[in-house]
């Protein structure tokens, strides 16, 4: 799992930019990766970004797929703060979701 969760993390962190939600950030002809962010005290099988996650897969799979393989990915650091003076560093934990199409 720690191999596949370093991946991951590379994987999220090179390709997350500002926005947040689902991404598929690996990507081949049988099957590939999503990974989604989510908050620590709501769990990342009750982040609002899983069904998001999961319709990205339908979609990519045609609908039939197994999920080979799930788990934290490393998240990422960001500055957060509108107003000048009040940044405040911001942890964002992420989840990977490997699939593979039927």
């Amino acid at each position: 799992m720690k191999h596949w969760s370093s991946r991951a993390s590379l994987l999220l962190l090179s390709l997350t930019g500002c926005a947040d939600g689902a991404r598929l950030v690996q990507d081949d002809e049988a099957g590939g990766v999503v990974v989604y962010p989510f908050k620590a005290d709501q769990g990342a099988m009750l982040s609002s970004f899983r069904k998001d996650a999961l319709v990205l897969i339908k979609e990519k799979s045609g609908g039939s797929y197994t999920i080979v393989r799930e788990g934290e990915a490393k998240g990422r650091a960001r500055i957060a703060g509108a107003v000048e003076g009040s940044q405040e560093m911001v942890r964002e934990r992420g989840w990977g979701i490997e699939f593979r199409c039927k």
